[in-house]
């Protein structure tokens, strides 16, 4: 009778998990599982819209073919915005902890100061950021008042990274508003290094410089880690990438093989950087030991 009751309590434990998660498990299936399959089916078809409905004439990897062997149009929309992103993640995660390490600081006014950083996050839509840029907004103003653009182009000159730098300027502030998540992750994160550390380096005679690489910097790094997957995965999706707009073709076949080639290529760049910290993490244990 005990076994049956245990048996009995087991299962009625994991039907209430179950319970739990079956709205998460319908959404995924209904608005993520489904969609991702019938694009994976389209894009090995050539869709036609007929009045009757959708025909679908199977053709193969034509389009996969066709897009990275026979057309230049994706490489000339990828690998520019590529640059953009190698430009503009490191930026947003310095930007980030530093100005999570300044609002952990017992300051007048610090909740409001983190309420105002991270108000960008749920006004600034993909049309309110488009609607800033063509009204000339997001642009740093003395770029223009000191001719510093001038100065970049004798700089770089016919390099292939002028262009990316340029356009990165020229919406700099309109990055930074998209660092309001990583700032929250980030100040979470500093809360969780406790205050006796600092008052022990301080009575050891650290300076401010040495307290920040010796325990603020490696304490964060898992942050540092999750931040810098959101914020690549975040800067794919940006609103100016064109790359999404090169897809919003009105040829469902090829626009669905095009996404998948780009999902493809996030998914590898993903995997590099984790790579990367793995490296970087197993070395800086292998110092310490």
């Amino acid at each position: 009778m005990a076994k049956k009751r245990r048996i009995s309590a087991k299962v009625a434990r994991n039907l209430e998990g179950s319970l739990f998660i079956a709205p998460w498990l319908f959404g995924f299936m209904i608005f993520l599982a489904f969609p991702l399959g019938f694009s994976l089916y389209m894009s090995f078809h050539k869709v036609k819209i007929l009045p009757s409905g959708l025909q679908y004439e199977f053709n193969g990897v034509k389009y996969y073919r066709e897009i990275l062997f026979n057309s230049s149009a994706f490489y000339d929309e990828l690998i520019p915005y590529f640059q953009e992103v190698i430009i503009m993640v490191p930026i947003i995660l310095i930007f980030s902890l530093l100005i999570a390490i300044l609002l952990n600081q017992n300051l007048r006014g610090r909740f409001l100061f983190r309420a105002i950083f991270f108000l960008p996050v749920i006004f600034t839509t993909g049309y309110l950021l488009t609607e800033f840029v063509n009204q000339g907004e997001g642009s740093l103003g003395f770029l223009d008042r000191f001719a510093i653009g001038e100065y970049l182009d004798a700089f770089l000159g016919d390099s292939s990274w002028g262009k990316p730098v340029k356009t990165l300027l020229n919406r700099f502030v309109l990055v930074l508003w998209y660092s309001g998540v990583q700032i929250l992750i980030f100040l979470a994160g500093r809360q969780t290094i406790p205050n006796s550390a600092y008052e022990s380096a301080r009575i050891d005679g650290a300076s401010p410089w040495e307290v920040f690489w010796k325990i603020t910097l490696p304490a964060m790094a898992p942050f540092i880690f999750l931040n810098l997957i959101y914020t690549v995965v975040d800067m794919f999706t940006f609103p100016f990438n064109p790359v999404i707009k090169l897809i919003g073709t009105g040829n469902y076949g090829y626009s669905s093989a095009l996404a998948w080639i780009y999902f493809l290529i996030i998914i590898v760049f993903l995997l590099i950087v984790m790579l990367l910290y793995m490296r970087v993490n197993k070395s800086q244990k292998l110092a310490k030991g």
